[in-house]
């Protein structure tokens, strides 16, 4: 599954780990992610991030 990298602030969103803490379990890819799921780091939407 591919990394995708949030423009304003580069946090990389990583399949294999999900982002537990908000709820997206280990082995969510990033079109699986709710449409209103926004980065931990800085909130930006999902349209903001780009593949690795």
């Amino acid at each position: 599954m591919d990394r995708y990298i949030c423009g304003p602030c580069g946090y990389v969103y990583d399949p294999e780990d999900g982002d537990p803490e908000n709820g997206i379990d280990p082995g969510t890819s990033f079109e699986d992610l709710p449409d209103d799921w926004c980065c931990p780091i800085c909130g930006a939407e999902k349209d903001n991030f780009e593949k690795e």
